[in-house]
């Protein structure tokens, strides 16, 4: 049995648009979708393919990707 990894509660969100970065901490009961970047305001959203703002611009994927991989997207987090 391979032991597991703890899961990381924070993200450090890095806006497309200017760059910014800023670390929050993650829910863990729900996926995030939407984010407003601090400095320029842009609201930023997943990208395809992803379940939320965490695992398209965050430095850590979301709490159950970490936990159950890719294929968690859709089930428990969403």
């Amino acid at each position: 049995m391979t032991p597991t990894q703890p899961v990381t509660l924070t993200s450090v969100l890095t806006c497309p648009v200017c760059q910014h970065a800023q670390a929050e901490q993650m829910p863990t009961d729900a996926c995030q979708w939407f984010y407003e970047c601090t400095s320029c305001h842009t609201v930023l959203k997943p990208l395809a393919g992803d379940c939320c703002v965490y695992c398209s611009y965050g430095s850590v994927p979301c709490p159950p990707i970490q936990e159950q991989g890719k294929g968690a997207c859709g089930s428990s987090c969403c």
